[in-house]
């Protein structure tokens, strides 16, 4: 089952925490998201799943950024998550997707007991000023039914920021 915007503000403070929380960004059935003013892009036009890839810095001006095609930007949450009970799910608001900006392609499942920002995954199909502070995702949460564990370690668990990949360190492992 889905929260409803009620249940998720009954449970702030218990079950899940929003930080900063503002009731105007609660929706009926989820909490929208602010763009935070950094970006990431990688430096290297080819990427190695096996390897750090190298990543450069953008901050956001007060006048916009003007995103380009063909390219993946890595953004994050202005808000930091944190869920014990409930299996928190991220996508993208309807009216961004309208404007071609696709946030969170692939990875909006988390898991129950993630505590952090959220890496957003951001592409665009033309190009498009985007502003930060502008609500660019919603959250949203399930329940979960029987005995679970809550991810209380791994790569993106207690985040400080935006996230490039850490897939490299999933082949160290098996080394």
């Amino acid at each position: 089952m889905i929260l409803s915007g009620r249940e998720i503000q009954r449970e702030m403070g218990k079950g899940i925490n929003i930080e900063p929380f503002s009731p105007s960004q609660l929706n009926p059935n989820s909490y929208n998201l602010k763009l935070h003013h950094e970006l990431l892009t990688y430096s290297n036009n080819e990427l190695d799943m096996k390897q750090p890839n190298p990543t450069e810095k953008l901050i956001i001006p007060e006048e916009g950024l003007l995103l380009e095609t063909n390219k993946l930007y890595l953004g994050r949450t202005v808000e930091h998550t944190e869920t014990s009970k409930f299996v928190p799910m991220l996508e993208g608001r309807s009216s961004i997707g309208r404007l071609g900006l696709f946030i969170h392609v692939t990875a909006g499942f988390g898991d129950v007991g993630f505590n952090g920002f959220w890496t957003l995954e951001i592409f665009c199909v033309q190009p498009i000023r985007i502003y930060s502070g502008v609500e660019i995702c919603q959250i949203f949460y399930h329940t979960i039914e029987g005995d679970y564990d809550t991810y209380k370690e791994g790569k993106y668990q207690n985040n400080q920021g935006i996230q490039p990949s850490l897939l490299y360190k999933d082949f160290e492992k098996k080394a």
